[in-house]
């Protein structure tokens, strides 16, 4: 009985690990939000994940519809929230704005994704 369980204990972890294993860093919310389209231009864009983030391996920017940077390249993690990626933003015209990420959570994995946003 006791080699059984200590067996079933041992399939039980296999199977288990790598949905553990598996995880990423995704986008759970961001102000502004993904296609928002804005009365007000924002002074900053917030970025907030599922997971801790890599401060030194965690990079955000945003651009205007030239392609120019309009951020301000003081990206950080938020010290009391290592979930939270922000960077301020110079004075926004109207217009489209692109959100481009690449965070490294602290499990190993790189994500990188981007969206969207406009100011009336």
């Amino acid at each position: 009985m006791g080699t059984r369980r200590v067996l079933a204990t041992a399939l039980l972890s296999v199977l288990l690990w790598p949905a553990a294993a598996v995880a990423h860093a995704f986008l759970v919310k961001s102000a502004p939000a993904p296609r928002a389209v804005l009365n007000h231009p924002p002074a900053r864009v917030e970025l907030w994940f599922n997971e801790r983030l890599e401060p030194a391996y965690s990079t955000l920017s945003v651009t205007g519809e030239s392609g120019v940077p309009v951020d301000r390249g003081d990206v950080a993690v938020g010290p009391e929230d290592p979930k939270r990626l922000g960077v301020s933003l110079t004075a926004l015209a109207p217009g489209r704005y692109t959100v481009r990420f690449r965070v490294l959570s602290v499990d190993g994995h790189v994500v990188e994704s981007s969206f969207p946003f406009s100011v009336k």
